[in-house]
């Protein structure tokens, strides 16, 4: 339980239907409840006890903050470091909800796992399989990608079927403290959304000042530092006569290349740390969509295998601002196939 809206109905939905409800709330870095929008806020814990109470569910607060820093926020950072630009829901969900957090709530007895996730699972011949929510403006499969069999065997989405309209009308309808609570900050962990200065303090040497180069490897510019850019970026690279972007960053020369918009487009994407969730890799080459990160639309391409786990994705159309470190994740139809790590686009 976050302390938000979704977990919050979840949890209640979930009583209604009979099953026997604790709630759980991680306490993961965050210590102040300044912003009251972190999922790990002090805030969040406070609001998830009023609906825990309310709903009359024992409530527990779990101290993650060890492993969430270990697995979350160190490879934020390194990633930055390294020119990349990484999602850390993803790991969130891969080390610290769907493992770390799974594990303990066996301990207190569940035999399930509920998030407040907009997404579904279904259960056949051949194993279970992840499914986007019926919602698709509220569709969290891509975040989810990286679940194995097991853990989808043990968990619900609660919400599965409901659009976010309807939950915040089942919120109301119980009088849950919570219902018009907004939405949570992407990354909790920095709480007044400066990555700046986040990055300033944990990364230091990657916050040196360095040259903006064009595609030619002639300087046009300064820049404060590579973490403060991803590649798309059109702010802070300064005016040059027409629109430019960022296009690549070169953490050797510590340099921002920037060229324009075409440069942008990709046919195809190398991807490594593939998971499949079904266990498998597909025998052979298999027509997909794929998206490049949460807020774009799947697009059509083809996945085949490379060596040493790695996979090739091609797209039937360019794709824009394909960026290393974000995740590309397998479609067929609403089903998730799985996805992997974006290590570079191509042609």
């Amino acid at each position: 339980m976050s302390g938000g809206v979704d977990s919050s109905v979840a949890a209640a939905l979930l009583k209604q239907q009979g099953y026997e409800v604790i709630g759980i709330t991680m306490n993961l870095s965050c210590s102040s409840g300044a912003s009251n929008r972190g999922c790990c806020s002090i805030s969040a814990a406070s609001d998830a006890q009023k609906v825990a109470d309310q709903l009359n569910i024992r409530h527990y607060i779990l101290n993650f903050k060890e492993e969430f820093k270990k697995q979350v926020i160190d490879n934020f950072v390194e990633e930055y470091k390294n020119g990349r630009t990484p999602n850390p829901c993803v790991r969130c969900n891969q080390f610290i909800k769907f493992d770390l957090l799974l594990k303990k709530a066996e301990e207190l007895g569940a035999e399930y796992m509920a998030t407040g996730h907009y997404a579904r699972i279904s259960q056949g011949g051949e194993g279970y399989k992840l499914l986007k929510g019926k919602d698709p403006k509220k569709d969290q499969s891509y975040v989810l990608y990286r679940m194995t069999q097991k853990q989808l065997a043990h968990t619900l989405f609660p919400l599965r079927d409901l659009t976010k309209e309807k939950v915040r009308k089942i919120a109301k309808e119980l009088k849950l403290p919570v219902a018009d609570k907004e939405e949570s900050q992407e990354i909790c962990f920095v709480e007044d959304d400066d990555y700046g200065r986040f990055l300033k303090e944990k990364v230091p040497e990657a916050v040196r000042p360095g040259p903006i180069l064009d595609r030619n490897g002639k300087e046009v510019g300064r820049h404060e530092g590579i973490a403060f850019y991803t590649i798309g970026q059109r702010s802070g690279i300064g005016a040059h006569g027409r629109k430019k972007y960022v296009v690549d960053l070169n953490v050797r020369k510590n340099a921002v290349i920037i060229g324009d918009n075409s440069d942008l487009l990709k046919l195809e994407l190398t991807a490594s740390r593939v998971n499949y969730l079904s266990g498998r890799a597909p025998a052979k080459k298999l027509e997909i969509s794929a998206k490049i990160r949460y807020n774009s639309p799947a697009a059509a391409a083809e996945l085949s295998l490379l060596k040493g786990g790695k996979v090739k994705v091609l797209f039937k159309e360019p794709q824009r601002a394909i960026t290393p470190g974000q995740s590309v994740v397998f479609y067929q139809g609403d089903e998730v196939l799985g996805g992997g790590i974006i290590e570079k686009g191509g042609k």
